[in-house]
């Protein structure tokens, strides 16, 4: 009797997501790497991810490959950018929760409160870097890309910038 092929496990749409992050990441930080001062930004999602900025078609596939592979190398790091929208996320949630907790109290007078709200917003913001560092190693990305390929990358230029569109399969 021949046995029947169990169905490939699916990858739930977070950890695509976590993982289409971490190779965005990994991707800027090789083309950064290889242009100095290269201006480029990107975003995830379920799908895959977006950059946008001055780099051809072949530069982002080559990044793209290299990424995955030092991720199966162990490179872990290459999955945290310290100029990730999680760091800006953590930044203003704990200046926003530091500033509302510091306009409570008794005093009346806003202008009383003042020097309050900016001890804690500059408190918050002090924190926010690690932490926003540490949200994006444990929650944003993962660098676990086994399975992972590139299913389809296309180029299409909107004025002066170049967007490329890369979508990945996930097995």
């Amino acid at each position: 009797m021949k046995e029947k092929a169990l169905p490939a496990e699916r990858v739930s749409w977070l950890t695509r997501i976590r993982r289409n992050h971490a190779l965005e990441h990994a991707t800027i930080h090789i083309l950064s790497q290889r242009h100095y001062n290269i201006r480029l930004v990107g975003r995830s999602d379920p799908w895959g991810f977006s950059l946008a900025g001055e780099v051809s078609t072949e530069e982002v596939a080559s990044a793209i490959q290299e990424a995955i592979a030092r991720f199966r190398h162990g490179e872990v790091e290459l999955a945290i950018h310290p100029r990730c929208g999680t760091n800006l996320a953590t930044s203003a949630v704990l200046a926003a929760l530091s500033s509302f907790v510091a306009m409570g109290g008794r005093t009346h007078s806003r202008w009383e409160k003042l020097p309050r709200v900016l001890l804690a917003t500059l408190g918050a913001l002090l924190v926010a870097q690690p932490l926003g560092l540490w949200a994006q190693q444990y929650i944003t990305t993962t660098s676990r890309v086994d399975g992972i390929r590139v299913k389809r990358l296309t180029c299409q230029q909107r004025g002066r910038v170049t967007n490329h569109r890369i979508e990945l399969e996930h097995r």
